[in-house]
């Protein structure tokens, strides 16, 4: 990795940040597409370049259930559409 991707990464996320919060969510933002977000766009190119249709979303409903569970700083971890998805039950230990 060249000096010139790492700054334009920097640039990228980071930015123009003016608090220690600012940078933990670019950081978080980040980390989140390095590990979620290339991977399944490319996952998503490949279902697409054999014809098939492809849809992609990004969750970032804040559940009810998490709070003073998670910091308020997170929208939705991964996952967290599940229960959206299926309903709860499946999350609360009813099944």
């Amino acid at each position: 990795v060249t000096s010139e991707v790492v700054d334009r990464v920097y640039e990228e996320y980071v930015g123009d940040a003016e608090s220690p919060a600012q940078v933990r969510d670019a950081i978080l933002d980040a980390m989140g597409d390095v590990y979620f977000v290339i991977s399944a766009l490319e996952v998503a190119r490949y279902h697409r370049d054999a014809g098939n249709p492809v849809y992609f979303y990004e969750f970032q409903h804040r559940p009810s259930s998490v709070e003073g569970v998670v910091p308020e700083f997170v929208k939705a971890d991964h996952g967290a559409e599940i229960a959206f998805v299926f309903g709860k039950p499946f999350l609360a230990g009813d099944v």
